[in-house]
């Protein structure tokens, strides 16, 4: 009887606990989650046991290291589960539930174990960018397009920095406690989101392909300005521009034995102070003839044909976007990311707006593509033989950029590489790698031979790269990874931005395309 009674108040509790297992995994499918079979169960835990293992090893390293010279001797690690991991500065890293906040906090995309840099550096940075010796070719772009044209340097210094910001914030998501976090750690990464998953690296290839193709123009217009600024400083030696292109390019051969740019890093700043005291030269020798000035012929009128152009050497000055991903990446404030694109954005748009004007005030319709060009002999055999200078030792840092590229997409992918490794074991240059390095080297003094027109090149280049990844690729990022928590003006501009910069870009590459081709038939003929 007893054994009988036992019996069913097991079925009953078996048949209830049955039951209330099969409400909890329904209310749970009504979720979206599935409940675990008991096999899943002891696998998790399985797994769970292995992650404990892994995180213990992983604490045994950190120890070791720590425990070398200089670290704190004697003190005792605290243990407190999953949040026992030291970062560099000794604080915990968060618990290991959250993956983003680990990310966040210095894991793949933090780089909490490189140097930071300041907001002052990160915009020295960015000016060194918007404001190189392309400014050169600003005076040109007020030939052609007037007050109008002053006024597209504004609005192109108010629109990268807005695209610059909105690409900034698609690095971030909210994660399951709502923190704002760092998932992404580069421009690439930020096309490969927008396009997963149906071509997870579709967006990649894209901006890989618009990067080389702008590094790779930029090469070509130092070769093309090297040459063209010694040709206009010494009009009476029997030397070509095409044959000083030549002699810049071999001694820029050099260049393709870099294996990095330590030795090119240190005339970085002598660069940027003689191009400042260069336009501080010109800007001088300019307000030494106001007098002269033309204010008349500052028209409201464009040229429909050569305006375009100007659209993409204004444009062409203030891309940055390819490397504002790593450098906020990097800073000791991210916070202070946006105040910092501010003013290194209205700094450059006062700086180039005054040189262009009194530049153009200066010279009026004698003003030429390069603006060195139109001072006088004295003057500017100098002043151009500082621009090459800065030129020659400018060159090196777009072509190992454009190199890294090239050998991360094509060698070095492991097996999507279409190549094989451009270095051996050993960490030396195979020679493969030595000749595509020349082959680049040889491409770009080709072009420069080919079409050695400097504002044409750089239009064409503002506008097929510089428009791309400044104005319409941030916009429609931002729009895609963005979209549910974007607010109706926001929208607005994102898509303003787009049509807008679309626009200029079409139409700055077919009037750069087409002057380049009446330029080479004029050459040609010649």
């Amino acid at each position: 009887m007893a054994t009988l009674l036992r019996s069913k108040l097991s079925n009953v509790a078996t048949s209830v606990s049955n039951k209330s297992q099969a409400k909890v995994s329904g209310m749970f499918a009504r979720m979206g989650f599935q409940a675990a079979t008991d096999e899943e169960a002891v696998g998790f835990a399985h797994c769970d046991d292995l992650d404990f293992e892994h995180r213990q090893g992983l604490q045994m390293d950190i120890l070791k290291a720590e425990g070398e010279p200089g670290g704190d001797e004697g003190a005792e690690p605290p243990v407190e589960g999953d949040i026992h991991y030291q970062r560099g500065d000794g604080a915990p890293l968060p618990p290991s539930g959250s993956k983003d906040q680990a990310l966040g906090a210095g894991g793949e995309f933090g780089g909490h174990d490189k140097p930071k840099i300041t907001a002052w550096e990160a915009g020295w940075n960015v000016t060194n960018a918007i404001q190189g010796m392309f400014v050169l070719g600003l005076p040109y772009a007020i030939l052609h397009g007037g007050y109008l044209g002053l006024f597209l340097i504004i609005f192109a210094a108010v629109v990268c920095c807005y695209t610059g910001k909105i690409l900034i914030a698609c690095l971030y998501e909210e994660n399951e406690d709502g923190e704002v976090v760092r998932v992404r750690d580069s421009y690439v990464a930020i096309a490969n989101a927008c396009c997963a998953p149906r071509f997870p690296t579709l967006g990649g290839r894209v901006v890989n392909v618009a990067q080389i193709i702008e590094l790779v123009m930029t090469c070509i217009l130092y070769v093309v300005v090297s040459g063209n600024l010694m040709y206009n400083s010494f009009p009476g030696l029997p030397v070509s521009q095409k044959s000083w292109s030549i002699i810049a390019t071999a001694v820029l051969l050099p260049c393709a034995f870099l294996k990095n740019l330590k030795a090119v890093s240190k005339f970085s700043l002598l660069c940027t102070l003689a191009h400042f005291v260069i336009n501080i030269l010109v800007i001088a020798y300019c307000l030494s003839r106001a007098r002269d000035w033309a204010w008349e012929k500052v028209k409201f009128y464009i040229d429909v044909k050569k305006f375009p152009i100007s659209i993409g050497i204004i444009v062409f000055s203030y891309t940055s976007q390819i490397f504002l991903p790593s450098l906020e990446g990097n800073m000791q404030q991210p916070s202070e990311f946006h105040c910092m694109m501010n003013w290194t954005h209205i700094a450059a748009c006062v700086l180039k707006g005054l040189f262009a004007l009194v530049a153009y005030l200066t010279w009026a319709d004698e003003t030429k593509e390069v603006i060195t060009d139109n001072l006088p002999g004295s003057i500017r055999a100098v002043v151009n033989i500082f621009l090459v200078a800065k030129a020659l030792l400018s060159y090196p840092l777009p072509f190992f950029a454009a190199v890294e590229v090239l050998e991360k997409s094509l060698f070095q992918e492991g097996s999507r590489a279409f190549f094989p490794a451009c270095y051996g074991g050993d960490g030396r240059l195979k020679s493969w790698g030595l000749t595509l390095r020349c082959a680049l080297v040889v491409f770009t003094l080709l072009m420069a031979i080919y079409v050695p027109h400097f504002a044409l090149l750089m239009g064409l280049t503002g506008s097929l790269t510089g428009a791309g990844l400044c104005f319409l690729l941030p916009s429609l990022f931002h729009l895609r990874l963005l979209w549910r928590k974007l607010l109706w003006h926001q929208v607005f501009f994102d898509v303003a931005i787009f049509v807008i910069g679309g626009i200029c870009s079409v139409s700055g590459f077919v009037h750069s395309l087409e002057g380049l081709i009446e330029a080479y038939r004029t050459n040609a003929e010649d």
